[in-house]
């Protein structure tokens, strides 16, 4: 039996990959500080053989490290998700994302802990030309605190392996998506829908192009790159390669909350927001490589998450 320890396991991402490896027979614990993790996403866990949470800050370096102490293998998902209050508090991400994943790999380096699987990002790779882009493009240069903060990570990260003998798995999301996100475009405009039903506020001109993926298949991406990659360091783009602009979201968010005749009213920049990356193509080849390929396209992804982030507001009674 494996024993997993999951920073962000609260959270959008890691409460799906909790269900996957609880559903695995391995144990896991979650660690999280739950500020934007939700306990109700693991809830169902709580009390199950193997199962166990700690709720602390990865900054609390004594209490992550006596918390990670006898895993087998870590993986890294905590970090700040709010893009544009990082930019705006320029130490969160600092905080957050470099500082917190020198913690995690000075706690595994201090308990002998030998394999990381970290999340990174897009925003890594900054305003790049609209190219499938590889791993291998450079040089990176981010355009948010969020995508230094990745970035500084991925340099940390490969430190930390080379001088103290470290596995690392470091994937690149695009936009991952599905039931329980608290953020993103999807997310964003059904709330915003769910308080006006006629007009939707888009922001940017609506030209914003990326890969959405879904969050079973990002989970799926993860595991296969460590099943049946062993090398000491490597960077994978987790994604697709296919991409759904704004307006085809909110075309789609519209039609799945069942309103018709809204009117779109963009805010106009060519940039949804400082720091926003108005287009995005991933080269996956490297993935494919390895045997996996996402199961859905772009905008079947937006599709399907759509359906289930509004199924979940009317469950609240919250969506028209």
């Amino acid at each position: 039996m494996t024993r997993y320890f999951i920073t962000g396991g609260a959270g959008f991402i890691g409460s799906h990959l909790v269900d996957r490896l609880m559903g695995e027979a391995n144990q896991v614990t979650v660690y999280d500080n739950l500020v934007s993790g939700k306990k109700e996403n693991i809830e169902h866990h709580l009390g199950e053989a193997g199962f166990q949470f700690t709720q602390a800050d990865l900054l609390d370096f004594e209490t992550l490290k006596q918390s990670m102490k006898g895993h087998d293998i870590i993986w890294h998902l905590g970090a700040n998700t709010d893009i544009p209050t990082g930019n705006r508090v320029t130490d969160l991400d600092l905080n957050n994302c470099t500082v917190a994943t020198r913690n995690v790999l000075e706690a595994m380096k201090q308990l002998g802990i030998g394999k990381l699987l970290f999340s990174s990002s897009a925003c890594v790779y900054g305003d790049a030309p609209p190219i499938p882009l590889a791993e291998t493009y450079g040089p990176l240069l981010p355009i948010n605190l969020y995508g230094a903060g990745k970035l500084a990570c991925e340099g940390i990260i490969s430190s930390y392996c080379h001088l103290f003998g470290i596995h690392a798995w470091i994937f690149r999301f695009s936009n991952v998506v599905g039931a329980r996100m608290g953020h993103g475009v999807i997310y964003d405009f059904i709330q915003k829908l769910v308080k006006n039903p006629q007009e939707l506020e888009i922001l940017g001109d609506g030209n914003q192009e990326k890969p959405f993926f879904l969050v079973e298949d990002c989970i799926d991406g993860m595991l296969c790159a460590f099943q049946r990659s062993n090398s000491q360091y490597d960077i994978y783009n987790l994604g697709c390669e296919s991409f759904t602009n704004v307006t085809s979201i909110a075309e789609i968010v519209s039609e799945g909350m069942g309103l018709e005749n809204v009117r779109f009213k963009y805010t106009g920049s060519r940039r949804g927001w400082p720091g926003d990356t108005p287009v995005v193509h991933f080269d996956v080849t490297k993935m494919k490589g390895l045997g996996w390929e996402a199961r859905h396209t772009s905008d079947e992804a937006v599709r399907m998450a759509a359906r289930r982030l509004i199924e979940s507001q009317r469950v609240k009674g919250q969506a028209t």
